[in-house]
């Protein structure tokens, strides 16, 4: 029943043929059937048949699978959705979810997104209680937000890089050198690598007044190329990077300029890393960040950013998340496709193994992690090294977490070693504040959302008690 079902596909189709702005008698002469057959199926009276399917695709140049596949995650939202504790009056079954996505998509859709949109608000109520509440706009997470919206894709970045890249003609160790030469030939530039007593305290300047690019000889080299990439791209994608950091979308001007900056590190890291080149590099390596640091010249963090990006139509990468903190448990740096709740504010869960790598420096460990609400993910993590060389130089060691949801874990070379089928999740929190697992031990707050209870006559082995009411 439940495969008959998934080839009933009227409402998808319609949709289609609707996008296209066709007829149902002009899509029925492209796929040479009768417009009575098409009626038909898009009333769910007739099923979709895998001929049809793929003379589809091939008439319309669309994604089979993206197109059979959209009830499955439509579904899946919907279920999440339904399964909250306000609808469990309801008694709404699978059979009644899958009945609406089955025959009005949008209807479910618009159902799933409005009750993303409830979950993003309470949230955001609940984070900004955490952080002692305001109006006034916080300028870095503001423009969080704004690469967050975006998916931590910008696709007119990724092509002017690309554009900039294939010129340079050059990776890894050339990379810098055939830097060199375009500041030289295009701007009239000298990319020269200077003591730090020198530069006084700045990883690169631009001097015009000299006419040269000075990057600090303090920095390792992977770093070097980073910061001449990121004087290219300013030199040359001003334009880009002001259309895609708009005014319109931000309240501030520091959010706004703090945003076209992140933008700047993305187009020099796709200069760096060019698009078709390193996504093809991450599958035929299943992502083993060291090797592809290797490949590229890069550092491992460096390489942890661009995989965060990989979201090209038709060669999407692992959609990953990224997180980077200090040993103090500080979050500095965060990244999602759009597949995990990172908190806005407060450090990360403490059952994370993230706060283990500073035990086990460069070491990587993986892990298996489930949130409340029962989505699982694969995650790895390792310290990096930041800071520059030297003897009494100052050093800032952070670790970072680079991770996915569990169902893309079998692309990755690090999940070989596990189990993923059998191996018990780790649970852990988004933050202390909004978890609402009970008889956690490392818990460090009360959750908001939960009564809190305070007895005189028994100490529980957790640090709170809280109620469910």
């Amino acid at each position: 029943m439940a495969h008959q079902r998934s080839t009933f596909m009227g409402p998808r189709l319609r949709r289609l043929r609707r996008d296209l702005g066709l007829t149902q008698a002009v899509m029925a002469s492209d796929l040479e059937v009768s417009p009575s057959y098409i009626a038909l199926i898009e009333r769910n009276h007739r099923p979709m048949s895998a001929d049809l399917l793929i003379r589809l695709a091939e008439t319309y140049d669309i994604d089979i699978a993206a197109f059979a596949g959209a009830e499955d995650e439509t579904l899946a939202q919907l279920e999440a959705a339904l399964a909250d504790p306000v609808f469990s009056d309801l008694a709404i079954g699978r059979d009644d979810i899958r009945d609406l996505t089955a025959t009005n998509p949008a209807l479910s859709a618009a159902v799933a997104a409005l009750y993303q949109r409830y979950v993003a608000s309470q949230r955001a109520v609940m984070e900004t209680r955490a952080s002692g509440g305001g109006d006034i706009k916080d300028p870095l997470e503001e423009a969080r937000e704004f690469i967050s919206a975006h998916r931590n894709y910008f696709p007119a970045l990724d092509e002017v890089s690309e554009q900039i890249a294939r010129a340079l003609g050059a990776t890894g160790a050339n990379l810098f050198n055939a830097m060199g030469e375009r500041f030289d030939k295009r701007h009239g530039l000298k990319l020269r690598v200077l003591p730090a007593d020198i530069m006084v305290g700045a990883y690169r300047r631009h001097d015009r007044h000299r006419g040269q690019v000075a990057i600090s000889e303090n920095l390792d080299q992977a770093s070097r190329t980073f910061q001449a990439a990121l004087q290219l791209v300013l030199l040359e994608l001003g334009k880009a990077l002001d259309e895609a950091s708009n005014p319109a979308s931000f309240e501030t001007d520091s959010g706004r300029r703090l945003a076209r900056a992140a933008l700047a590190n993305y187009a020099a890291g796709a200069v760096i890393f060019p698009y078709d080149q390193f996504y093809q590099s991450a599958e035929d390596l299943k992502y083993d960040v060291e090797a592809l640091s290797r490949r590229f010249g890069a550092s491992f963090e460096q390489v942890a950013h661009r995989l965060t990006t990989l979201q090209r139509p038709g060669r999407e990468g692992v959609p990953f998340f990224f997180l980077r903190i200090d040993a103090a448990g500080n979050v500095s740096k965060r990244f999602s496709a759009g597949v995990f709740p990172f908190a806005r504010y407060g450090g990360s869960c403490p059952l994370w193994n993230i706060h283990e790598t500073f035990r086990a420096p460069r070491k990587i460990l993986p892990q298996i992690i489930q949130l409340p609400d029962g989505e699982t993910y694969f995650s790895l993590a390792r310290t990096v090294h930041g800071g520059e060389a030297g003897f009494a130089a100052q050093k800032a060691d952070r670790a970072v977490a680079l991770g996915c949801e569990l169902k893309h874990a079998n692309r990755l070379i690090y999940a070989q070693s596990l189990n993923l089928d059998e191996d018990a999740p780790t649970p852990i929190g988004v933050t202390c504040r909004l978890c609402p697992r009970p008889g956690c031990a490392a818990r460090a707050h009360p959750p908001l959302e939960r009564r809190l209870i305070i007895d005189d006559h028994r100490r529980m082995a957790t640090p709170f008690s809280f109620a469910f009411d």
